[in-house]
């Protein structure tokens, strides 16, 4: 048997999902953006479990998912009935088969060892405090959070998000173009992805997106969009960060509306078989007469970005990223992603694990 995982500051925190008291499929790095304090404590039966639990619910000022968020992980089934959510702040996660808990080294086989796990808000490790014989340090643990800097200087210093702001990929009248095509048919109300037994498949949750779109069809105009993509977005990203794209996925003028609440919740665009393949993501506003709506990347500090119209945010699917509510008018977007031929070879080894009506990707040179 491989020895116990044994973790340290500054490296990266395993990723899980399990279920917990509300979800069940809770994806852990979804929290990113502020201090999780993980408490492996296993069971509520031992009077360390009950003095750590209780001791964090009693602190709102620090776990109240601004500076810190509280995540206490049970291995043992009967703590489902006992522990419930208390949100903001503070959440419960079963683990009763120990992935997570092998994963961040409390545990090893079937030995369980209670620990605590205080990670920064990109999801790296800051430190990790085992219970001691007599307690489980929970006062310990709540002074050291408690005395972190805000999250956002974290670092010492505000952290800038590893983007690309483009302005003039599109010009006003191919955005003027794109409205005009959605306002004229509609869009239809647009899910997200989801891994659910070995399959991808499309769900929808007006709590965690509210969006609508359309899909483009025309030829030329995909043609015309492309052409665009390869001379004024492709080099920049050739530049910044040496990967050169080959491929362009989806082509959708999407809308969010304020009288519906547009927004997206936090997520990452690659994390099922079905969505591997992609590289980045570009996010073209076709308009500013609008409020919120802004995209912001909670790993590295709340600061939002609004690109002018015809201009784009272009980042790795692999970063966390939300969009604002719209509180005033709509935005528009044509919002792809790209990729490069070897990631085309991933997708089509993946296609197994997509739904049928999943569209297939695109030649970009």
């Amino acid at each position: 048997m491989q020895g116990p995982v044994t973790l340290a500051a500054g490296d990266p925190a395993p990723s899980f999902t399990q279920r917990s008291a509300a979800n069940p499929r809770y994806a852990i790095d979804t929290a990113a953006g502020r201090y999780l304090v993980l408490c492996f404590f296993h069971s509520l039966a031992t009077p360390r479990a009950q003095d750590a639990i209780a001791a964090s619910l009693s602190r709102e000022d620090v776990f109240n998912d601004d500076h810190a968020s509280f995540f206490g992980i049970s291995s043992d089934p009967a703590d489902e009935s006992r522990l419930a959510n208390r949100i903001p702040g503070r959440r419960f996660i079963w683990d009763s088969d120990l992935i997570a808990s092998r994963l961040y080294g409390a545990a090893h086989g079937d030995l369980r060892k209670p620990i605590w796990v205080v990670l920064d808000p990109t999801m790296r490790v800051l430190n990790v405090i085992p219970f001691s014989n007599e307690d489980s340090r929970v006062a310990q643990v709540i002074d050291y959070v408690a005395n972190l800097p805000p999250p956002a200087l974290f670092a010492g210093v505000e952290l800038q998000a590893p983007i690309l702001l483009l302005p003039n990929v599109f010009e006003p009248k191919l955005c003027r173009h794109l409205i005009d095509l959605y306002d004229a048919q509609g869009g239809e109300e647009s899910g997200f992805m989801r891994e659910v037994d070995g399959k991808t498949i499309g769900m929808k949750d007006r709590g965690h997106k509210s969006r609508r779109d359309i899909t483009l069809n025309d030829p030329d105009l995909i043609a015309s969009l492309q052409t665009r993509f390869v001379r004024r977005v492709v080099p920049q990203i050739a530049k910044a960060h040496q990967f050169h794209i080959t491929r362009m996925e989806r082509y959708i003028v999407s809308c969010y509306d304020a009288a519906e609440g547009g927004h997206f919740a936090p997520h990452r665009d690659n994390t099922t078989s079905g969505t591997a393949h992609r590289r980045f993501a570009v996010s073209v506003n076709l308009n500013d007469d609008f409020e919120g709506g802004e995209v912001s990347f909670p790993e590295y500090g709340p600061r939002s970005f609004k690109a002018p119209p015809g201009g784009a945010v272009v980042f790795s699917c692999s970063l966390l990223h939300k969009v604002s509510t719209v509180t005033k008018g709509r935005r528009y977007a044509f919002l792809p992603f790209l990729y490069d031929d070897a990631a085309a070879k991933i997708r089509q080894a993946n296609l197994h694990a997509l739904e049928p009506a999943q569209e297939q990707d695109t030649p970009a040179r």
